[in-house]
C-alpha cells in the first residue's frame, strides 16, 4: 500500500504537466497477462483499431499479450505512473486500494453469469468504474470485460468440501479470497499468474480456481484432470487507463476512447461466450472431469466471508441482489 502512495505522489505532478502540454500523436501501450487471441486481448485490440482510426492515428496502440510486462500487480504499477496506458485488470488486485470493488468480489454475490451482466451493463456497474476514476489509484475505470465464472480445479476431485478440506488452493492475491477458500475448509495461496503451472507440477498446491478458458491457454489442465463446478466467483473486470495518461487528452480524444471501450465491453462478452464453450470440449477431450456440484454448502460455508468483508457495503449488495 505504502508502495503504491509513493507511486500516486510521484505520479501527480507529471500529470499536472503533462496535462498542460500540446496534444500530439501519442502510442498507448496496452498490456495483458492473457495470451494473444484471448477474448479480452482481441477486444482491446479492436479497441485500440477503431480508436486510432477514429483519432485519424493521433492515438496509435500497442498490445503486449501474454505478460511480456510483468504480472497484473506490477503492470497495475506500470499503469500508475503512466508508463503503460491501459490494461484489463482483475478486481482482486483493485480490490486491497478501491475497496468499494469488494462488494463484486463476495462469493456467491451473483445469482448466475447472466445476473453478473446485468448489474455490470446498469447503473451499479457505472457506479463501481466512477469508484475507481475517483479513488487515489491514478486511474480511470472505461468499461468491463467479462471474466466469466471461476471453478476449482484440482488434481484430486473435489465433490464437496470434505474433499476440500487441507488442500492448497491458489487465489489472487486478495485477503478476501483467501478467507474465501479458507471458509470452504482449503487453504487460499496467494500467486502470481505465472507461478501457477509449476506450483501444480510441483505439488506447491494441490489446485486453483479460475475459469475454462484460463485453465486452458495457461495449461493448467495438463496437471490438475478435476474440474469442480463450484461457481463460487462470477468476476467482472475493468479495462482501466492511466489517469496520467487521460489528462493528456482532448475532450474529443477522452469521449472516442470511453465510445470504443464500451463497444469493447460488448464484442468481449460474445467472444467470452464462445471461448467458453470451445475450451470446455477442448478441456473434455483432454481428460478433464467437469464435476457437478451442489452449490449450497459452499454458499452457506462463505457466510462469514460475505459478513465480514460485506458490511461497508451492505446497501450495495441489496441494490446488486435486486436487480432481475
Amino acid at each position: 500500500m505504502n508502495f503504491k502512495r509513493k507511486l500516486l505522489i510521484a505520479a501527480l505532478p507529471l500529470a499536472f504537466c503533462l496535462s498542460s502540454t500540446a496534444h500530439a500523436a501519442m502510442t498507448l501501450k496496452i498490456a495483458e497477462v492473457h495470451p494473444a487471441g484471448y477474448p479480452t486481448v482481441v477486444a482491446q485490440e479492436n479497441m485500440g483499431k477503431n480508436i486510432e482510426e477514429a483519432t485519424d492515428g493521433e492515438l496509435k496502440f500497442r498490445m503486449f499479450s501474454g505478460g511480456v510486462l510483468g504480472s497484473e500487480k506490477e503492470v497495475v504499477e506500470q499503469v500508475q505512473l503512466g508508463a503503460v496506458q491501459m490494461t484489463r485488470v482483475s478486481l482482486g488486485t483493485l480490490g486491497p486500494v478501491v475497496p468499494d470493488v469488494n462488494a463484486f468480489n463476495m462469493p456467491f454475490v451473483f445469482r448466475d453469469h447472466e445476473h453478473m451482466r446485468k448489474v455490470i451493463d446498469g447503473e451499479i456497474g457505472q457506479e463501481i468504474l466512477d469508484k475507481i476514476t475517483n479513488s487515489d489509484f491514478n486511474m480511470v475505470g472505461l468499461a468491463w470485460m467479462d471474466g466469466g465464472v471461476r471453478n476449482l480445479y484440482t488434481k484430486e476431485p473435489v465433490r464437496n468440501l470434505e474433499d476440500l478440506k487441507g488442500m492448497k488452493i491458489r487465489v489472487m492475491g486478495n485477503p478476501l479470497f483467501i478467507d474465501t477458500l479458507n471458509a470452504m475448509g482449503a487453504q487460499g495461496v496467494a500467486m502470481n499468474t505465472g507461478e501457477i503451472f509449476s506450483a501444480l507440477q510441483t505439488g506447491v498446491v494441490d489446485g486453483a480456481e479460475n475459469n475454462p478458458p484460463t485453465m486452458l491457454e495457461h495449461n493448467h489442465f495438463r496437471a490438475a484432470k478435476n474440474y469442480s463446478l463450484t461457481g463460487h466467483l462470477i468476476l467482472p473486470e475493468p479495462i482501466v487507463m492511466s489517469k496520467t495518461t487521460w489528462n493528456k487528452l482532448t475532450p474529443e480524444q477522452q469521449e472516442i476512447v470511453m465510445k470504443y471501450a464500451k463497444e469493447a465491453q460488448i464484442e468481449e462478452r460474445k467472444l467470452w461466450d464462445e471461448k467458453t464453450a470451445s475450451s470446455e470440449a477442448k478441456l473434455k477431450e483432454e481428460g478433464v472431469t467437469f464435476i457437478e456440484v451442489d452449490k449450497k454448502p459452499f454458499y452457506d460455508a462463505t457466510a462469514p466471508v460475505r459478513e465480514k468483508y460485506g458490511a461497508p457495503y451492505a446497501e450495495l449488495i441489496k441494490r446488486i441482489e435486486a436487480v432481475q
